[in-house]
């Protein structure tokens, strides 16, 4: 009897905590995990000359129809400010229309500088096989666009065929950037979307701006992502996308579509050029909009909306509402799942960046590492 007993106790202690380990499997608790949203915003009047010198109180942040209140702003490559304590009049915090040093709940403006000072700027080259023709005009391009980016900027540099290469991690030296456009060669087939993919994501797991600029010299012919989800994944990341295409991509209008739609999406541009000048004019641009852009960010107010967030930027008063505002017109918040006491991070989901690393882009994009 007794063994019968000692016997029962010992099934039970091992029985227990595997129905519960089921239980915790079976039933996994999902959150949605949204952080400060930090969007960059372009303003431009008619003719597309640049709007400078706005201030906080010029814009209003509407998230799914929520006003939605400012953390931070900058102006251009100016480090972005914490706005509990902005002042419009002169003060013991600085001349006017100058940000506190410190707010009231004890962040330092120092602290928020670190989110927007200088951008994190992603350049993704083409050197598939429609690259033999102009393939040096567009190496001296990119290389002039790099030298032109401003000291607090930080810049990677991918190229793609069919693979993606990883021939330069974001880093402010511009002497390493520069080596690893002159090293490229072209050839293969082109997955522009695969590889596009894949750099959004390396660029997502960073703080402050973000920008990719892609030169693509053809459509896209080998990739197994579509763009409608490369495009999103950019709008939920922040990620602003530029993209410079010659008349290859032009000639065939559902890429010249395709481009025009993600770029605009996400608050960045589209070209098309047509020589070897007018890629340089684009890549000026695309150097003055990163100077003039206003960044601002915002912690969204609770909202029961866990799927797509419309995001409208609007200016206040009758004389700034003649001008246009181009910024990304929304996200996805994503979610974090928990299972008991295992928890996902999102270096754990997002691809990391390798040094010079030449990754299958049709294989990784699918999440096959």
């Amino acid at each position: 009897m007794a063994k019968k007993l000692f016997l029962l106790i010992l099934l039970s202690l091992i029985f227990i905590p595997r129905q519960t380990a089921v239980e915790a499997q079976e039933s996994p608790n999902f959150h949605v995990v949204v952080n400060m949203v930090q969007l960059n915003v372009a303003v431009t009047d008619r003719k597309g000359n640049y709007i400078t010198g706005l201030r906080p109180k010029d814009f209003v942040i509407l998230e799914d129809g929520i006003v939605e209140k400012a953390a931070t702003f900058a102006e251009g490559d100016e480090p972005a400010r914490n706005l509990s304590e902005f002042a419009d009049n002169p003060g013991p915090s600085g001349p006017p229309g100058s940000f506190a040093a410190r707010s009231s709940d004890g962040i330092t403006a120092d602290n928020f500088a670190a989110l927007v000072n200088g951008a994190n700027v992603f350049v993704l080259f083409d050197t598939s096989d429609y690259m033999y023709r102009g393939f040096v005009f567009a190496q001296d391009a990119i290389t002039e666009f790099i030298r032109s980016l401003g000291k607090a900027d930080k810049i990677a540099f991918y190229s793609y065929s069919r693979d993606l290469s990883r021939a330069a991690a974001l880093t402010a030296d511009r002497s390493q950037v520069l080596r690893a456009v002159r090293s490229t060669v072209a050839g293969d087939q082109a997955a522009l979307y695969n590889a596009l993919l894949l750099t959004l994501k390396d660029a997502a797991i960073n703080t402050g701006r973000k920008i990719v600029v892609v030169f693509s010299n053809g459509p896209d012919n080998s990739s197994v992502v579509p763009p409608e989800d490369v495009a999103e994944f950019a709008q939920s990341a922040g990620v602003s996308i530029y993209m410079i295409s010659t008349q290859s991509a032009k000639l065939e209008p559902v890429s010249t579509a395709v481009f025009d739609r993600m770029t605009a999406a996400t608050g960045g541009k589209a070209y098309f050029a047509k020589n070897w000048r007018d890629e340089h004019r684009a890549f000026t641009s695309i150097r003055d909009d990163l100077t003039h852009l206003y960044s601002l960010s915002y912690y969204p107010k609770p909202n029961q909306n866990t799927g797509w967030r419309a995001i409208t930027v609007k200016l206040v008063g009758d004389q700034l509402k003649k001008y246009k505002v181009r910024t990304r017109n929304g996200y996805r918040p994503q979610p974090s799942r928990f299972s008991g006491e295992d928890k996902t991070t999102l270096s754990e989901i997002v691809p990391q960046s390798h040094d010079g690393e030449r990754v299958p882009a049709s294989r990784e994009a699918d999440g096959q590492r």
